[in-house]
């Protein structure tokens, strides 16, 4: 049976998102060695880190438009080339406002523009059936990197400093270029194939799921549209923002050195390949609505507990927790985004819902240097965290349920 060419396109998307957004994790590596070598205090760099969340946020929808208009090919290639550039730049920094052009705004916007809501879109274009596992499975490369990259730069850290751990993923975001250039494709049919799943019966159909849309502006006026991007807010807040940038700092605080707290981000990263590829699974088969929920509970939970974890049994189990629910949420929000609004404006909408997740991430970066420098630790940050996940449980649960009604075809025109 000849493979179809849409797990050439996925095994594309995966390794662009495992090199690319493995770049997101590396602010809790570089903080401490930032502050070591050139004096500057945490909540500045914080700051940078939160501008480049807000770019990153910001490469979401402008990513989504421009591949709603050229394709994902161009945007992924246009992205990881931002992202290599940007990393070698950085190299080369001297001063505190290099830090914030080039991690703030070239590299922050290279990884949105490379990330998820490509990711999204590809799915959604190349697949009829286990959309929810492809989604997930992308979330699931963005982890894998972690688990890659993360561990070994902190190890060349430690023995070489964070320029020679920053080459590493330098090198690997240049190379992963050529297989984009090489077999990335924008549709199916530029290939000559339908969408993976797609019969001759439903092809009348889905042609007519991928038509339908929603403009900005009119989703803008709905509470789905609100709902979705508040609980997304929240994901950014207590994932990329706060855990994502902080914890390797605050484990080190609490007696861990850096390689553990690298080696527990790693098995965080490792459980939410799990995670996230169970979330795909459960996505196309059970109410998204309550998968969130259930999803923010756990979060919220576990973040609760983080501040009283000082031996390595609790950052353990506060990895695993954490870990299986991470990026779990993607999944059941670009269902929900989809079947609302229309497949023909997901990249669009799901870029400005995953703006929203990326503000709430750049509100936590900042704020946890913020309340580092003002407090002494980084407790308070993880009970806000909390709380705010315990509220997504209830924003999520409000969101009207998947539509499954048939769609209605535009009628033949009468003969002339």
């Amino acid at each position: 049976m000849r493979l179809h060419y849409a797990w050439v396109v996925v095994a594309v998307m995966f390794a662009s998102l495992l090199t690319a957004q493995a770049v997101r994790a590396t602010p809790g590596l570089i903080i401490l060695p930032l502050e070591s070598e050139f004096g500057w205090d945490r909540a500045s760099i914080s700051l940078a880190v939160a501008l480049s969340l807000i770019a990153f946020g910001l490469g979401g929808p402008l990513g989504g438009g421009l591949v709603d208009r050229f394709g994902p090919r161009k945007v992924l290639l246009g992205g990881i080339g931002l992202i290599a550039g940007g990393i070698w730049a950085l190299l080369q920094i001297q001063e505190l406002w290099h830090f914030y052009v080039i991690w703030g705004l070239a590299i922050g916007l290279g990884t949105g523009a490379a990330g998820q809501v490509v990711s999204a879109a590809v799915a959604h274009r190349w697949f009829r059936k286990h959309q929810g596992m492809v989604v997930g499975l992308f979330g699931a490369a963005v982890s894998a990197g972690q688990l890659v990259f993360i561990p070994a730069m902190a190890a060349i850290l430690v023995v070489d400093g964070w320029r020679s751990a920053m080459s590493v993923i330098a090198v690997a975001t240049a190379i992963v270029l050529l297989p984009v250039l090489l077999f990335m494709r924008d549709r199916p049919e530029d290939v000559g194939l339908r969408p993976f799943g797609e019969t001759a019966a439903s092809m009348s159909r889905e042609r007519a799921l991928d038509a339908k849309g929603t403009p900005l502006r009119t989703a803008l006026r709905t509470m789905d549209f609100w709902l979705l991007a508040g609980s997304f807010f929240v994901c950014g807040y207590t994932s990329n923002g706060l855990i994502g940038t902080h914890l390797i700092p605050h484990a080190v605080e609490h007696g861990f050195t850096e390689v553990v707290a690298a080696g527990a981000i790693a098995l965080l990263g490792s459980l939410n390949i799990v995670g996230t590829l169970a979330s795909g699974w459960l996505t196309d088969r059970y109410d998204p609505r309550k998968l969130l929920a259930m999803y923010y509970g756990f979060r919220a939970l576990s973040l609760l507990a983080l501040p009283f974890v000082y031996e390595m049994q609790g950052l353990v189990i506060f990895a695993v927790v954490y870990g299986l629910d991470w990026i779990a949420t993607v999944p059941p929000t670009v269902s929900l985004t989809a079947s609302r609004f229309g497949r023909a404006s997901l990249g669009t909408l799901y870029g400005w819902i995953w703006f929203s997740h990326m503000v709430g991430a750049a509100l936590a970066a900042y704020a946890g240097g913020f309340f580092r420098v003002l407090l002494g630790d980084y407790h308070l940050m993880f009970v806000s965290a909390a709380i705010m996940g315990f509220i997504a449980v209830a924003l999520a649960l409000r969101i009207s349920p998947p539509r499954t009604a048939p769609v209605t075809l535009p009628a033949e025109p009468a003969p002339a």
